[in-house]
């Protein structure tokens, strides 16, 4: 044992303390993550998409959270773990209205970053005509985006003409079969070879479970509910982020779309699905922050 101990201090130990003072300098050099202050802390508020809910924006959350900011993912009615059912909801405002009951609580001087997802594009259209002052930026990520010269409706029936095959999808007739379907629900096919066909094959399984049905609206009660005018909704910045791989919102649809409702910028992320915040969350947080200090 004393052998073994002489022969120990023996050996240079120099090397170990260079090592040591290399990798602290290493520590020192390396850039630093600054934590907003204030006055550049953003409240992003996620919104879902079609039988989505708030569990979604998982890996956003994280990534927003981490940056320092605060953020909201929610359920809108009879989605997540929201417990109305779609059968209960007679207009698209009822479900709207998580989201309609956090904005009227924010104080007239909170300014939130209003991001929607998808069919979340209708809801923060909403949002962006009954609380025009309360909102920094509103951002269309992959999402119909209507406005005072492109009726939702109008968008709508556009989307319906030009969107593909809805596979194992299924759609409900609570009227009958000679009436409109009353839900929609998105089929594992469907979703793996359409809607997740690029993001992690995790996170396909985990939006296979949980899928909840949508309820539909006639394009009646949608263009009552979201008419949008210039004096409000045309006084909030917006932002459109484009997903250049997505099999659900196909380029030419939203080429035709921005055509008719041009936003303040169009952003686009390669190699992504419809899933953005799945399959490319770095680069859809990137774009978050940086629309976020631009139109702050």
């Amino acid at each position: 044992m004393e052998r073994m101990l002489y022969d120990f201090l023996k050996k240079p130990i120099l090397p170990f303390f260079l090592l040591v003072l290399l990798l602290s300098l290493a520590h020192d050099a390396s850039p630093k993550t600054l934590e907003p202050t204030p006055s550049t802390r953003h409240h992003f508020v996620l919104v879902h998409g079609s039988c989505h809910g708030g569990w979604s924006w998982y890996k956003l959350v994280r990534l927003l959270r981490s940056s320092g900011h605060e953020v909201t993912a929610l359920d809108l009615a009879a989605s997540g773990v929201d417990p109305r059912q779609a059968s209960s909801l007679k207009s698209i405002s009822d479900y709207f209205e998580p989201l309609t009951e956090l904005m009227m609580s924010l104080n007239s001087s909170q300014r939130v970053v209003l991001v929607g997802h998808s069919l979340g594009g209708l809801a923060i259209s909403q949002a962006m005509e009954r609380f025009p002052r309360k909102i920094s930026v509103a951002v269309f990520v992959t999402a119909p985006m209507p406005g005072p010269s492109l009726n939702v409706s109008i968008l709508n029936n556009e989307s319906l003409r030009r969107s593909g095959p809805v596979l194992d999808s299924r759609y409900t007739y609570d009227n009958g079969p000679n009436n409109p379907p009353t839900t929609f629900i998105f089929g594992p096919i469907h979703l793996a070879t359409r809607v997740y066909q690029l993001s992690p094959i995790e996170d396909w399984t985990l939006a296979a479970t949980l899928m909840r049905p949508l309820r539909l609206f006639s394009d009646k009660d949608m263009s009552r509910e979201i008419a949008l005018s210039e004096e409000r909704y045309g006084t909030v910045s917006k932002v459109f982020i484009q997903s250049e791989g997505d099999r659900l919102t196909p380029n030419d649809l939203v080429e035709w779309m921005l055509e008719r409702n041009p936003p303040n910028e169009v952003l686009k992320i390669k190699g992504s699905d419809h899933m953005v915040m799945m399959s490319r969350p770095l680069e859809l947080c990137s774009h978050l922050l940086n629309v976020s200090r631009k139109y702050s």
